[in-house]
């Protein structure tokens, strides 16, 4: 038996990360059983769905690296109408389906409780096709249905708890419990690893593989994904797009290791692996069924190791995108023209070991490219104290006569400090906001001398005679 998974979102919106390590793990299941990975768009809700956000699951599924021509598909669930309306039909015609004309109200005042399921009002009536009227699978009365899930054991479902639930709207559509079977079994899974908030479906999903005449694949229900709160990730409370963590400047490398471990962990007291050691031990077995934490600050640690884990070249390289802005990265404060590919690769080894995100890299270095820094109001108000003037005027004279290299300027501005006894941390935090426009960045010295004497002294001047005004 060939392995087959699937991977199944409906393009709704931006690309959540809880559907990211779903892929991955269908991903990785399949390549270690050499099967097939497909990816399968449930595009029925029209209304819902647009273009550009397939597009956006595509292209959020090239960065973490599940290349296309690695998988079948896109397969389209919308493409696969006629076999569902066929399912339906089939299930009606052999006595496992009947219609129903019950409204929600009708059912909720036999029961007395708007809480209560259906109470299969409509079993033997014998009702046919027609408007207002639902189809509803026939759930047997007794006996129990049992799930086979590699991740959580054999999660056991009393059938007469199971209400018998629609599976074709009044108009004939189906629901996405049947076309979800239908698609799968026209797709020959084996296997569906997906998340836990889909456990309560899989029994009345499995009684319909069952009914239509397939196997029922076997089951992986991975853990929820919660925040620091213990809540599910929402789109709507909290930060979960993965476009928005990648045009942060998150790395891919980053983020799949991360997800991973979300409900699962490598071997030995160790987070940060190669994807070599994940590939060779990762198994859906040992996946934990506790909810798992997505952990931003943790994350961001992380990418900072990646970060620094990077050759110079290669950081250099994915900067790129934010020195020079693309289609969803803002572009950068400074003119195109302004900007000198030598001078950001004489600082860029200080930035990597500075910058936890990609993002960060411009704050960091805009002094070099803009004509005059971008003044944080705060950090002048506290470094432009009583004194500054002075001890700017004389670092300006001190740095018209000082070889221009890091050790020499740092030793220049040691002794202007020592002679107003001040030691360099004090001396510097002036120069510093004169020349960057902040009080903390790259490291000074070294920041001077890629940016040159004479656009050095034109800013310290240019800061005293501001404190002087």
């Amino acid at each position: 038996m060939t392995v087959r998974v699937r991977f199944a979102p409906s393009p709704t919106g931006m690309f959540h990360v809880g559907g990211a390590r779903s892929a991955l793990h269908n991903w990785l299941f399949a390549k270690q059983h050499g099967g097939v990975f497909v990816l399968r768009i449930e595009d029925t809700d029209a209304a819902r769905n647009r273009p550009e956000w397939t597009e956006g699951i595509l292209a959020a599924l090239d960065w973490i690296g599940i290349e296309r021509e690695g998988y079948e598909g896109p397969l389209f669930q919308s493409h696969n109408a006629e076999a569902h309306r066929a399912a339906a039909e089939k299930l009606h015609a052999g006595g496992r389906a009947y219609f129903c004309d019950c409204t929600r109200e009708a059912v909720q005042a036999r029961s007395g409780s708007q809480y209560s399921g259906y109470d299969g009002f409509c079993r033997d009536r014998g009702l046919g096709a027609g408007p207002g009227r639902a189809l509803r699978f026939r759930t047997p009365d007794d006996g129990v249905t049992v799930v086979k899930d590699l991740v959580r054991g054999e999660p056991t479902f009393e059938n007469a708890k199971l209400e018998d639930f629609v599976i074709a709207r009044a108009d004939g559509s189906p629901v996405f419990l049947l076309a979800n079977v239908v698609d799968d079994t026209i797709q020959g899974i084996t296997h569906v690893i997906r998340a836990e908030e889909h456990l309560p479906n899989t029994p009345k999903q499995q009684l319909l593989w069952v009914a239509l005449g397939h196997e029922p694949p076997v089951w992986a229900h991975v853990p929820v994904v919660v925040n620091e709160k213990r809540q599910k990730l929402s789109k709507r409370r909290d930060k979960v797009a993965l476009e928005q963590f990648r045009d942060e400047g998150y790395l891919a490398a980053t983020m799949k290791n991360y997800l991973m471990l979300l409900g699962w962990a490598p071997s030995g007291d160790r987070e940060i692996v190669p994807w070599s050691v994940i590939e060779d031990e990762f198994r859906i077995e040992d996946v934990n069924p506790s909810p798992a934490f997505f952990d931003e600050k943790k994350l961001r640690a992380f990418n900072g190791e990646y970060i620094r884990a990077l050759s110079e070249s290669e950081f250099i390289a994915v900067c790129q995108p934010w020195l020079t802005g693309t289609e969803t990265i803002a572009a950068p404060p400074w003119e195109r023209n302004d900007f000198d590919p030598g001078a950001f690769a004489a600082v860029a080894p200080l930035a990597q070991t500075r910058v936890a995100t990609l993002n960060e890299i411009v704050p960091n270095v805009d002094f070099l490219f803009l004509p005059e820094p971008a003044i944080d109001e705060a950090a002048w108000a506290k470094a432009m104290k009583d004194g500054a003037e002075d001890l700017l005027r004389a670092t300006a004279a001190a740095y018209r006569e000082t070889p221009w290299n890091a050790e020499a300027l740092k030793a220049a501005l040691e002794a202007v400090g020592a002679e107003r006894g001040l030691k360099l941390g004090k001396a510097q935090a002036p120069v510093r906001v004169a020349v960057t426009g902040r009080s903390v960045g790259l490291p000074l010295f070294e920041s001077l001398e890629v940016l040159g004497r004479e656009r050095t002294l034109a800013r310290i001047d240019a800061a005293a005679a501001k404190v002087n005004g």
